[in-house]
């Protein structure tokens, strides 16, 4: 096991140097600069401001300086809001992006188990056949689609909920649910398969010939081995969650490191821009090095080896 996690955390620590090398020298090396804009600045101010965020060197001393910032945990200054660091503006934003990303990751989890489950139990029944219909629906309808339908439905049409903003919890129900219902249908997709392929196990009729509830069974037999591609899926789930939350900032109007993303993007604000993407790919390195360990503990037939 610990072999296991020393080469799983190595290999993750590799591919968080390649995406943090490979987006800075895209930012860099793209047409454009954090100072151009509709006016051009006189040539001394520019010099001077290129100068001032260390612009003017080489850009292999470029890099090594950003790693340098980077090992001391220091995103640098922003280009374009120069009243705060990248780090304070990520301070602000990630608490709003974490709790609508984990808000959306339980709902997708918890719904589209329970939906997967009483679907996979009555194969070819009509209650399956009307929950996998659903599921058809929310897999082909995206979150660009959704959240507006949401919005225009629930907000303005009927006026039970705030179309954006923060504010109290009714802030914080549409963005979460129009954000999970495409991994909801997913997950209750792959449970449902899932399950009806454990159904068929001979080692379910050792277990009713010995007298366990179906309850039990479903419990300690079924839920096991059935939850194994939902929890393989949980990584990439959670990673695409937390960036598809992006979408989900703009239309609410949320406050989240999304929009900053959006708006760094737009102004060719350099360390902005990597400073978000060090912390998405950080966040979704880490639910997939925990997903792995979580799938080699499950499943006893996974040799934990590199």
């Amino acid at each position: 096991m610990a072999r296991f996690l020393l080469t799983r955390t190595l290999s993750t620590l590799f591919t968080f140097w390649l995406i943090v090398t490979v987006v800075f020298f895209l930012m860099r090396l793209a047409p454009g600069g954090p100072f151009d804009g509709e006016r051009r600045l006189p040539p001394e101010v520019e010099t001077n401001l290129r100068a001032a965020y260390n612009l003017d060197k080489s850009l292999p001393q470029q890099y090594i300086d950003y790693l340098g910032m980077l090992g001391r945990g220091d995103l640098g200054p922003s280009f374009r809001q120069k009243d705060f660091s990248v780090n304070e503006l990520v301070a602000t934003g990630l608490p709003v992006s974490l709790t609508i990303g984990g808000l959306a990751l339980f709902i997708a989890i918890t719904l589209g188990i329970t939906v997967g489950l009483k679907a996979g139990l009555a194969p070819g029944s009509r209650s399956d056949m009307l929950l996998m219909g659903v599921t058809n629906v929310g897999i082909a309808m995206p979150t660009i689609i959704v959240a507006p339908l949401f919005i225009l439905i629930f907000g303005v049409a009927l006026g039970w909920l705030p179309t954006g903003g923060l504010g109290g919890f009714t802030h914080y129900i549409l963005p979460p649910i129009a954000l999970a219902l495409p991994f909801t249908a997913a997950i209750a997709r792959l449970t449902r398969g899932s399950v009806v392929e454990t159904l068929s196990e001979p080692h379910l009729t050792t277990a009713r010939a010995k007298g366990l509830t179906e309850r039990m069974i479903i419990r300690r037999h079924i839920l096991p081995i059935a939850l194994l591609p939902v929890v393989s899926y949980l990584g990439p789930a959670a990673a695409a969650l937390l960036t598809g939350s992006v979408v989900i900032e703009q239309v609410f109007e949320l406050p989240g490191i999304g929009r900053y993303f959006v708006q760094g993007a737009l102004n060719r604000d350099y360390t902005l821009v990597m400073g978000v993407v060090v912390v998405y790919a950080a966040l979704i390195l880490l639910f997939n090095l925990l997903v792995d360990l979580a799938y080699a503990r499950m499943d006893p037939r996974i040799r934990l080896q590199p």
